[in-house]
């Protein structure tokens, strides 16, 4: 096996554990990326003397601290990239909308607020930087999680407690992918509204979502279909600077 090779097979195994989303034993990763055990074993040994993957329990391998280190810096530079480009688009969308614009990041089963551009409006909503909400509440968490994997949100909506719940929860994913945005209504506070819309990568991965929030009286047909557009075209275009075509 040469060098090209052995360097396959070793993000073979740490693609396998991070779809995963949990530790395997070592047959499993060997059944997954199609290699002899032994030869498992070997990659195991080698990636575990460098931190990338750690033992768990007995016989069972999961990411280790170095690699989960090496995502979260990737992540703060991707983040680093993203506010730049974005911060003008979202300052036009809360002039157009007159309603403060949010962006919100995937941070394992939650999004975070990344960055805010206030309303200057007497009534507006307010969200600080770094503001956590539940993936599974809300226009801007809700909007991200409708466009990850099917193997990701069945993992979020089985966190749920009621059927009811799930079936929902599911049924809210399938039809912001059909619109293209989310629309919700106090859900994270009782007398705000959100619209959010997703951003996409050159590859067509959700990256973030763009949103705006205001107080509820002022939804109606009109107005709802206004701002959406706007939320929507403003995602778009950041998208499109992050070389989406999708």
């Amino acid at each position: 096996m040469n060098g090209t090779q052995t360097l396959s097979r070793a993000l073979d195994i740490l693609f396998a554990l991070s779809e995963a989303n949990d530790t395997l034993s070592v047959s499993e990763i060997a059944e997954k990326v199609s290699i002899p055990e032994s030869t498992t074993y070997r990659f195991i040994q080698t990636l575990e003397q460098n931190g990338i993957v750690e033992r768990k329990g007995k016989s069972q391998i999961g990411l280790g601290m170095r690699i989960l280190d090496l995502a979260r810096s990737l992540s703060h530079q991707a983040h680093r990239e993203l506010l730049p480009l974005a911060l003008p688009i979202m300052e036009r969308l809360t002039q157009q909308t007159k309603e403060t614009s949010v962006l919100f990041v995937r941070s394992g089963m939650n999004c975070v607020c990344i960055q805010n551009v206030r309303s200057q409006g007497l009534l507006q909503f307010a969200v600080e930087n770094g503001r956590v909400l539940p993936l599974y509440s809300g226009g801007s968490g809700k909007c991200i999680l409708a466009y990850e994997n099917e193997r990701f949100i069945q993992r979020v909506v089985e966190s749920l407690q009621s059927p009811e719940e799930q079936r929902k929860l599911q049924n809210e994913c399938a039809d912001i992918r059909e619109k293209g945005y989310c629309f919700t209504h106090g859900e994270v506070d009782p007398d705000i509204f959100a619209v959010a819309a997703p951003v996409l990568d050159a590859h067509g991965l959700i990256v973030a979502s763009l949103s705006i929030a205001g107080p509820n009286f002022k939804c109606n047909k009109e107005y709802d279909q206004e701002v959406s557009g706007y939320v929507v075209a403003a995602a778009n275009q950041l998208s499109q600077k992050l070389g989406s075509v999708f």
